[in-house]
């Protein structure tokens, strides 16, 4: 449920009705209770989802794993071709395209969360930005995006600077 401040004070739930202070009560720590239901903040289950915060090796995965879905989750029958959403995506004119850079450009936010410098950010934000921009090119962009893959150029970047660090 979301909760908004109304600028008298009073907390307003999002259906604009009035909680008050004794239905919604902090508890010890981060624990907060709602309803007399307790939930802890990045620990709240919802919808069956666990939104505890990720391990550096879980982030680490899941951006592989998100790169692969992107890039060489498929092979093209009868090749040794491998091309993934991106490529799919990619088939959509102009939108497509935007799409799949928003999702690269978050693989290199994650990046800089976890601690990426700036020229090896530099180098992922120049990988994005060629992908999408020839990208946008008919036919011969969507060529491009099945052969160049980007995300994966990136976190093989971020894997071998990580390696360095340790």
């Amino acid at each position: 449920m979301q909760r908004m401040k109304s600028t008298s004070g009073l907390i307003i739930d999002q259906d604009g009705r009035e909680v008050r202070p004794e239905e919604l009560s902090h508890g010890a720590g981060r624990t907060w209770h709602f309803h007399g239901a307790p939930f802890q903040g990045a620990q709240f289950q919802a919808f069956g989802i666990n939104l505890q915060p990720l391990t550096r090796e879980q982030r680490i995965a899941r951006l592989d794993t998100l790169a692969q879905l992107l890039d060489i989750a498929f092979i093209m029958p009868g090749t040794n071709i491998r091309y993934g959403l991106d490529g799919l995506i990619g088939l959509i004119p102009v939108i497509g395209d935007l799409i799949t850079t928003a999702i690269s450009l978050w693989i290199v936010r994650e990046a800089r969360a976890l601690g990426a410098p700036w020229h090896l950010t530099a180098r992922m934000l120049g990988n994005v930005a060629l992908d999408g921009v020839v990208g946008m090119v008919p036919l011969a962009g969507d060529a491009f995006d099945v052969m160049f893959k980007a995300n994966m150029r990136n976190v093989r970047l971020l894997r071998r600077w990580l390696d360095r660090q340790r």
